[in-house]
């Protein structure tokens, strides 16, 4: 009799088909294309100490993450389309990309859509089921009959068979692989907020289909690995094998770069980038003409809308004419790759800190008896001299090409100064003159409405409420006639590319920034004598900018670009403040969390250690303060007590030392928290004009914890001593030109193997 009932129990178990999670499936996982490999992996884990234990996700571990958090991830999807279209028809500079935007909208429902069908798989259980048992939940306390199991909500019961759920998983998984192929960033970001039965999905898939491409592709991104372990435990052999399968995809190689990042290999990287970006833009250049006819139309919907025209449906856009971002995506990659190559050769670069000691005098110059006497090298100093020329021509090269990346990255998004002050104040002029001039009853009415909404970008968006009064309703469809040439209207703001503004001559008719003292005196003499209207307006210009996630740490990344080319200090300078006015208007509210930036902690490093040796006139803080809203001075500000700057500066520690990726632990987040604060209060000793105590901090207490980065650390080292122009001066003091002919020859024909692999594979921009 017990023997009986046993026997169904051990059936059940058996013919699961890998439906149900067991201890056994984590094993299994790595046999879809890499037999050898799990032998290589499973020691790794057992010699970590207990510190690592954490098991997670790999894609967890994926770059920039943060960047892409925001109200996005929670919006109804149709409330998302809506925006992005909204956004696309919108005149330029659009507040978001339209590109990134319409790629998140996508990675938001290939998300859900995969999730329902992975839970469905999960539960085993027949939509029609489902939906039955639901309505039988709903009607429990309206039926009686129901809730006692004798009415409706029958068929409850009905599973589905194993090839179902297999098919299911295999259209969930292609649903990720696609979404991943948009946006790996987003869609990572995407899959955190989702079930966790997307985590084990595409390893199903593989247990019956071990070469599908989908599921390599997706389980690659959800293996699970040791916490911070990334570099030790990812193989790249799957991406390989999809990379052979399908060498079309561009976004394939994009994974496989970012990877080879973490794995330290840069000019692998740097390889696959390039090639990503051929194999983008071939196909680009293939929808060319039918882009570029979506274009067109965006352009007339905006210009549509900047003319009062209100069209009473929604413009939709097809998937096939949605803009992508995949050509951004890889020019940011890359550049960052070429940087990262720059700044570890500065080391290598220069010369070592005992022979830079015995050879300079306090000033950090050469002693002007060395400039005179040129004494003879020995062959290891010649040696170690050409190693150093073939470095620093890799830090030069590598820095050139990060900022060309970084330039034709910038040059994808639109930035505007608004309208001046002049212009404004004479459209007031103008509105209240038409205003008092003349009055219009309403059934006879026949001007358009004055309307700002495609100004919204540049004003608060309720000038039209509080100038103008709206017409009667009866008077809508009512044509446009021969009062619409009397009635004001606003030009269209200019319009120029982020990367027009760091050319070598920056475009006219920028507001100054920031501002000096005397032009802030005068305008407080003109805000005085303005009415109430033009102060609310402002006189400021309104300026606004094309947002992207990754737009703040490419701004900052450019600066240090300029650092390792050797920029001049006005130069940098000018780059400097042009940043600082692009980054307190860079906002991607609300779709969008402010974007923590690891280039820029560098930049605030860079320029504290240095000494501020471009001559900023403010705290970079100060300088990238978010700009006032029209009609909002900032001298109504309250004066901040005591208690609450202690709390601010506090707050700060905190969001910087969360935003270190040394930090791992609760005892390295309180050592780079009081790291930080230490740092705060040497800033308040400089600011008070005591500076030997600030410089107490580099020498004694940074090395508890060091705040610098490595990357800030040489760039600030490359600032300090390397030459301009290279070791030029010694080729003047030759008595011999011939032989410095030579020596020239010999270096440009020394380059180092890494240089020799980027030239290989670089490509030309045109």
């Amino acid at each position: 009799m017990y023997s009986g009932i046993a026997m169904p129990k051990k059936k059940n178990k058996s013919p699961s088909d890998g439906d149900n999670k067991s201890a056994s499936i984590p094993r299994s996982i790595p046999a879809p294309a890499e037999a050898s490999k799990p032998k290589v992996k499973t020691p790794q884990p057992q010699a970590q100490p207990s510190t690592s234990s954490l098991i997670i996700c790999r894609n967890k571990h994926w770059r920039y993450i943060s960047s892409f958090h925001g109200p996005w991830l929670q919006l109804p999807p149709e409330v998302l389309e809506s925006l992005a279209n909204n956004n696309y028809t919108l005149p330029r500079p659009r507040p978001i990309d339209p590109a990134v935007f319409f790629d998140l909208l996508k990675v938001r429902q290939l998300v859900e859509e995969a999730t329902t069908l992975a839970v469905r798989a999960a539960s085993g259980v027949t939509s029609s089921s489902l939906n039955n048992s639901l309505n039988a939940n709903n009607n429990l306390l309206g039926n009686a009959g129901a809730a006692l199991g004798l009415g409706g909500g029958g068929g409850g019961n009905a599973k589905l068979s194993p090839e179902r759920k297999h098919r299911m998983r295999e259209q969930a998984t292609q649903k990720l692989s696609k979404a991943y192929h948009f946006d790996e960033i987003a869609c990572s970001v995407a899959t955190m907020q989702s079930a966790s039965t997307l985590e084990d999905v595409a390893q199903l898939v593989l247990r019956r289909n071990p070469d599908d491409p989908d599921a390599k592709y997706v389980h690659f991104f959800h293996e699970k690995i040791p916490s911070r372990q990334l570099a030790e435990c990812t193989s790249l052999q799957s991406l390989d094998e999809i990379v052979e399968a399908r060498p079309y995809e561009g976004e394939i190689l994009r994974t496989r770069a970012v990877t080879k990042i973490f794995k330290e290999d840069y000019v692998g990287a740097a390889q696959d980038l390039t090639l990503a970006l051929q194999v983008c833009r071939y196909y680009h250049n293939k929808h060319k003409e039918g882009r570029q006819q979506i274009q067109l139309a965006s352009e007339a919907a905006a210009e549509a809308q900047r003319n009062n025209v209100r069209w009473k449906e929604e413009t939709k856009f097809d998937e096939e004419d949605h803009p992508r971002s995949l050509e951004t995506q890889i020019l940011f990659h890359r550049a960052g790759v070429y940087l990262t190559i720059a700044h570890q050769h500065i080391n290598s670069a220069l010369p070592s800190k005992a022979a830079s000691y015995g050879r300079k005098a306090d000033n950090g110059k050469v002693p002007a008896s060395d400039a005179t006497e040129a004494p003879a090298e020995t062959a290891a100093q010649k040696e170690a001299r050409h190693k150093r020329m073939d470095a620093r021509k890799i830090v030069k090269t590598n820095a050139k090409r990060a900022l060309r990346d970084y330039v034709a990255y910038l040059s994808q998004f639109d930035y505007t100064p608004g309208l001046s002050a002049e212009v404004t104040t004479e459209f007031i002029r103008k509105v209240n003159s038409v205003a008092n001039s003349f009055k219009i009853p309403g059934h006879k009415a026949t001007g358009k409405p004055l309307d700002l909404e495609s100004n919204d970008s540049l004003s608060n968006g309720s000038l039209s409420d509080a100038l103008v009064q709206r017409p009667d309703r009866s008077s809508r469809s009512v044509p446009i006639t021969a009062r619409s040439s009397d009635l004001p209207s606003l030009p269209a703001p200019t319009v120029y590319q982020i990367s027009a503004l760091f050319s070598a001559t920056p475009p006219p008719g920028l507001p100054p920034y920031p501002e000096t003292q005397t032009a802030l005196s005068t305008k407080a003499q003109l805000e005085s004598q303005q009415p109430p209207v033009n102060n609310y307006l402002g006189n400021d210009y309104h300026e606004a900018l094309t947002y992207h996630p990754l737009l703040t740490d490419a701004l900052h990344s450019l600066l240090l670009c300029h650092c390792l080319v050797q920029t001049s200090k006005a130069e940098l300078l000018r780059h400097a403040h042009m940043v600082a006015r692009l980054a307190r208007v860079c906002d991607g509210y609300p779709i969008f969390q402010a974007a923590r930036s690891p280039s820029r902690a560098d930049w605030i490093e860079v320029v504290r250690r240095g000494e501020n040796w471009i001559g900023l006139n403010s705290t970079w803080e100060t300088l990238c303060a978010p700009a006032p809203l029209p009609g909002q001075s900032p001298s109504n500000a309250q004066k901040e007590t005591a208690t609450e700057k202690e709390d601010r500066l506090k707050q700060q520690a905190i969001m910087e030392a969360l935003e270190d990726d040394r930090v791992h632990d609760e005892a390295s987040f309180h050592a780079a928290v009081a790291a930080r604060q230490r740092r705060q209060r040497e800033d308040e000793v400089n600011m008070n004009g005591n500076k030997e105590k600030a410089k107490r901090w580099a020498q004694d207490d940074g090395k508890e914890y060091p705040i610098s980065t490595e990357r800030a650390a040489a760039i600030v080292r490359w600032v300090r001593e390397a030459p301009v122009g290279g070791e030029g001066k010694k080729k003047k003091r030759s008595a011999k030109p011939a032989a410095a002919k030579t020596s020239v020859e010999d270096l440009s024909a020394s380059l180092s193997t890494v240089t020799e692999c980027l030239d290989q594979v670089e490509e030309e921009v045109e």
